[in-house]
């Protein structure tokens, strides 16, 4: 620490033997103290710490004070360095030279001035006393009984810009100490980021622009997650993809890449399929749904149920199980399912196989089926194309198909509102809903970011209660289902983002408006539903609210079915 600094002096100043020296408030930190020469004119800072008593009158003059002192402006060129705002310049007599640096003062053989005339001026000896003072005063920080100086990080700078530069040594390895004591305080403050604070914290650097924080945080977080790690290592693995993705714009290219290549076999469920079976509130939803059916199937001789997102088929395996069970004469079920041209099952005959599997199924429960498909986008489909019959109740069936629906916000074409309004006037007689309990339709990209990593830290943590987590089919199911949705929730925008999901209040305003009304699920559907919840895990809950049943984590609602007619 350099504590020396030329400054011009006036003549005036000169006359003056005594000592002038700062005094601050009792909280201060620091004590400065002029040496005047006549010879060199130069001012000498010294800083050392003090305690509260320094306003003790012991350390004062004897005699009585002299008023308030300010230099004269024209008698010092160099500003001195005032730490604590406006200061006070007090006498004080030479008995305060005394005082070693363990008194809070400095030591009396190169404090004495009797008079500037009479001092023996040596600048070796004076700049090895400054340099023993310096260590003297760093070494005080060790000192837990001794008043210690501590410069807060806002007075580095300040400090740094007083200090003279005459010994490029001494000017050195000030700035190196006061550098080492700002890093060091700064280093405490910063408290280690968890994995979902890094997360948030780099969405939040790129929803405002910030790429090369961005960048950066993604780096470190790579470096702390895992596929095959617990819940929270696994979302964030994915999700950090997607914010590379999001920065990279190549959201589109990764959620077509984590699509199954491979179309199902009567001998092989898809990922999908998995995940309906062994995630509980999918499950769920799916049950309540086909319990609403099949109240619908009572005194009906023919049924037909039009699925505009059929899968694999998982709704209707359970639905036909369920129906067997049922007591009396059953009816005639014809199944339409409509098959997206895009879907990969569609070249190889995919909804053949599912059609297949299904009429295999309800041959061995003795029930009469037959299906059929139709080659559509769900957006191209006419009343026409899905050869509704006369004497059959028709049922249709949205089981997580509406949200990839654009709506308003996407396109002034409302392809959403449209769907509903054409199955309205097909007169059904009952329309089930099964959605994801969110919302990523509108929100912006930060809030969005923040419900989908909620969300989904439920599905992984219930995925975690029924599934080994070096199961090859958990991977699958992760990163062909709940990974692609989560990449595309956070990596793309507009017409490319195509899981815009709603909240549960939504969609009864959507329905309502396209001339809906809803239906409450009956109690015996509400208890099918908690038993099957039960066997499951206590940790599943179910609340029912205006007509739809919602099921979820710990009371995080996930999935939530609705009847309407």
């Amino acid at each position: 620490m350099s504590l020396v600094r030329s400054a011009e002096l006036s003549a005036k100043a000169y006359g003056n033997p005594n000592l002038y020296s700062f005094k601050g408030s009792s909280t201060g930190s620091g004590f400065s103290t002029q040496i005047l020469r006549s010879d060199k004119r130069n001012i000498m800072y010294m800083t050392e710490s003090y305690c509260s008593e320094i306003n003790d009158p012991k350390y004062l003059v004897d005699s009585p004070t002299e008023e308030l002192i300010h230099p004269p402006s024209s008698g010092i060129s160099g500003r001195p360095f005032h730490p604590q705002g406006t200061a006070s310049y007090q006498l004080i007599t030479d008995s305060v030279s005394s005082m070693t640096p363990e008194g809070s003062f400095f030591e009396s053989d190169y404090l004495e001035c009797e008079s500037p005339d009479q001092i023996d001026y040596n600048e070796d000896k004076m700049r090895l006393k400054l340099q023993e003072l310096e260590r003297a005063l760093l070494d005080d920080n060790d000192d837990d009984d001794d008043q210690s100086m501590e410069i807060d990080a806002d007075w580095a700078d300040p400090i740094g810009n007083e200090l003279l530069h005459d010994s490029p040594k001494e000017s050195s390895s000030s700035d190196s100490n006061l550098s080492s004591i700002s890093s060091n305080k700064e280093v405490s403050l910063i408290p280690t980021r968890t994995t979902k604070q890094l997360l948030f914290d780099c969405a939040a650097a790129l929803a405002e622009g910030n790429i090369d924080g961005a960048s950066a945080m993604i780096s470190e977080l790579r470096q702390k997650v895992s596929i095959q790690g617990d819940p929270p290592q696994r979302i964030a693995a994915y999700m950090v993809e997607g914010l590379a993705a999001r920065m990279a714009f190549s959201g589109k290219c990764l959620y077509k890449a984590l699509k199954c290549k491979e179309p199902p076999s009567l001998d092989r469920l898809s990922a999908m399929q998995i995940l309906f079976e062994v995630c509980p509130c999918f499950r769920f939803g799916l049950t309540a749904a086909n319990g609403a059916i099949t109240e619908t199937f009572k005194d009906e001789k023919r049924v037909h149920i039009v699925d505009f997102e059929i899968n694999q088929g998982s709704q209707y395996i359970l639905l036909l199980q369920s129906l067997a069970e049922q007591p009396g004469k059953k009816p005639h079920i014809r199944l339409t399912g409509v098959d997206d041209p895009d879907s990969i099952q569609r070249a190889v005959g995919g909804l053949k196989v599912i059609g297949q599997r299904l009429e295999n199924l309800a041959e061995d429960l003795n029930l009469s089926f037959e299906f059929q498909a139709v080659a559509s986008k769900t957006s191209n489909v006419t009343p026409g194309m899905l050869n509704c019959k006369p004497g059959e109740a028709l049922v249709v069936n949205f089981a997580f198909q509406l949200h990839h629906m654009p709506d308003e916000s996407v396109s002034t074409v409302n392809q959403r509102d449209q769907l509903l309004r054409m199955v309205k006037s097909l007169n059904p007689k009952l329309v089930t809903i099964v959605e994801q309990d969110m919302h990523t339709n509108t929100a912006p990209f930060f809030p969005r970011f923040v419900e989908a990593y909620n969300y989904y830290s439920s599905m992984f943590d219930s995925l975690d209660a029924t599934l080994p987590r070096d199961s090859q089919d958990r991977v699958n199911v992760e990163r062909q289902c709940l990974a692609r949705d989560i990449v595309n929730i956070v990596a793309c925008e507009g017409e490319e983002r195509v899981e815009r999901y709603e909240a549960a209040g939504k969609w009864r305003a959507r329905m309502m408006m396209a001339g809906f009304t809803s239906c409450p699920m009956s109690q015996n559907v509400s208890d099918t539903v908690r038993k099957l919840i039960r066997e499951y895990s206590e940790r599943y809950t179910a609340k029912e609210e205006m007509g739809a049943l919602h099921f979820g984590w710990e009371d995080k609602s996930l999935i939530f079915a609705s009847a309407w007619r």
